[in-house]
């Protein structure tokens, strides 16, 4: 069986919701629904955090995750793309466990309504396929084809994407999908090859709106606050 492993990276800044990651939420801090959900997923072998922040480190191993290394600094601003904070937390493992990690998955915790079986769900789909990884998405209330626009300079309006024919409702236009933050899996190669998801092989599985909420404001925090208050209460696999 692939070493599955799976990584929630949070960092201690962040501007548009500052400290947003211990930030409460159901009387949690918002990287606790992350890991509790990593730890009931049935995929994962391990569910590690990458943090520069020892706050952040000391309340994820309250919530039940290993954090075996801290990131470096260098690795944790707001203009470093997160797949080298990817490449970095892969290499700390492999050297650590002395185990290639074969699948890697990130539970990102601004995600807090996800379910444990939407992260089986892309391990599932990626092992499945000969994809390189596998995103997860949510059909978007907005379309390019229909109500979506761009506005000239001289103040003229068009649809972003002008369509072959009339369209007059938007469920006769083409499907699109918004990317979600919900989970990804990837095969550990192709995350050292590629510096964009786009430009390997990618695939995708559809998660309800409602699990779908990205927190990257207060309003979010507080919208993801009442949907939390109305979801049943999830079972919670803790380490050993």
């Amino acid at each position: 069986m692939p070493n599955t492993m799976g990584f929630v990276f949070a960092r201690g800044g962040s501007k548009g919701l500052p400290n947003k990651n211990l930030r409460l939420l159901s009387g949690k801090p918002l990287i606790a629904h992350a890991i509790e959900a990593a730890l009931a997923s049935r995929s994962l072998d391990r569910v590690v955090v990458s943090t520069d922040d020892p706050e952040i480190a000391e309340a994820a191993q309250r919530f039940g995750a290993d954090v075996p290394f801290l990131r470096p600094a260098h690795l944790a601003s707001d203009d470093v793309p997160e797949r080298l904070a990817w490449r970095h937390a892969i290499e700390e493992m492999e050297q650590r466990e002395r185990q290639r990690v074969d699948v890697f998955v990130s539970v990102p915790p601004t995600c807090p309504l996800r379910s444990p079986t939407d992260i089986d769900r892309v391990v599932d789909r990626l092992l499945d396929c000969d994809a390189d990884i596998v995103l997860t998405a949510t059909e978007s209330g907005c379309n390019p084809y229909f109500n979506m626009i761009t506005i000239a300079e001289d103040g003229l309006a068009g649809l972003a994407i002008r369509p072959d024919g009339h369209i007059t409702r938007r469920q006769d236009a083409p499907t699109v999908y918004e990317l979600t933050a919900v989970a990804y899996a990837a095969r550990r190669d192709p995350l050292f090859e590629y510096d964009s998801i786009f430009d390997s092989k990618a695939s995708a599985i559809e998660v309800p709106r409602e699990r779908s909420l990205d927190i990257d404001s207060e309003f979010d925090l507080q919208l993801a606050e009442f949907l939390m208050s109305r979801r049943p209460v999830q079972r919670v696999r803790r380490a050993a």
